[in-house]
């Protein structure tokens, strides 16, 4: 769908944001709290709604919700001060005000070669299958490219050894580096269940990176986190924040592959099922590899 007011279009297909035709950054969990305003604009949108539609019901702090309602405003031209298209109506909640032409998105009219043919037809593998894009840059400094370039890189060699993932390479993943991108598509090209995205802002001396974890098959988020560092050693925070990424994801993703295995290996006469991924190292399976290198 293609939401258009004042100067912006709003493409919840491609996830793009655009003012006066000009594509802007804007953070995934941004444009998603954006996204539901908008569809629900015809009602005063409480915390509560906010904390289901936007966050799956995870619960976050007042201050984060501000931040983000912040950047919506920033985004699409509003301030707190005005607030011409999001309006904080006291005690209730807030509410997109603005005037809203809805139209369907032009299918784009596109060659489709044999390769491609090919790719748009990969199945899922048997193991939690992800695709790590490269990070977003969300400051003018180009140089902070190399540093959201290492933040996915180093996430995507830590999931390479873990044996119970299926990690897609980065040379096939960084192909959607700079484009706005529609996630399920990048699921269905890549024939990965979970994908993994971020952005990187750097301010003075201190970064801050947002993480989402979303399943490629229906869009929905299903973790997220942002991490505000001082920057002092860039290595540092890298190590530090790709170990509380994976850490992060491991567990949720680990054993709900292993579930199907666990009672065999109790059988086994093993009252811990923590220890399955040495049950399949030592029945022979092989360690994951990268997909399409």
């Amino acid at each position: 769908m293609l939401y258009l007011f004042d100067n912006i279009s709003v493409d919840t297909g491609r996830r793009e944001l655009r003012q006066d035709g000009e594509l802007r950054a804007v953070e995934p969990q941004v444009f998603d709290l954006l996204e539901y305003l908008i569809r629900n604009r015809d009602r005063v949108v409480s915390r509560e709604d906010l904390l289901v539609g936007v966050w799956n019901g995870r619960i976050v702090s007042e201050s984060t919700i501000a931040s983000r309602i912040n950047a919506v405003r920033t985004a699409i031209g509003d301030n707190g001060e005005d607030q011409r298209l999001v309006r904080t109506v006291l005690r209730k909640g807030i509410r997109f005000v603005g005037a809203v032409r809805e139209e369907p998105r032009p299918e784009a009219t596109t060659t489709v070669t044999a390769a491609e043919q090919s790719r748009s037809v990969l199945s899922l593998p048997d193991r939690p299958s992800i695709a790590v894009l490269p990070f977003t840059n969300m400051g003018s400094d180009t140089e902070q490219d190399y540093f959201a370039d290492g933040i996915s890189e180093d996430i995507i060699t830590a999931l390479s050894k873990l044996r119970w993932f299926f990690v897609i390479a980065r040379n096939s993943s960084f192909t959607y580096k700079g484009r706005a991108v529609d996630i399920r598509q990048v699921g269905h090209e890549l024939g990965v269940r979970y994908v993994l995205e971020g952005s990187v802002r750097k301010g003075g001396g201190r970064v801050r990176i947002s993480v989402q974890l979303i399943d490629a098959e229906t869009g929905k988020h299903l973790w997220a986190d942002r991490y505000d560092r001082d920057l002092t050693d860039i290595f540092a925070l890298q190590d530090e924040i790709t170990k509380k990424v994976v850490a992060a994801i491991e567990p949720s993703r680990r054993y709900s592959f292993a579930a199907p295995f666990a009672a065999r290996f109790r059988c086994l006469g093993h009252a811990d099922s923590s220890q399955l991924p040495v049950l399949e190292a030592d029945q022979g399976r092989e360690p994951s590899r990268n997909r399409g290198s």
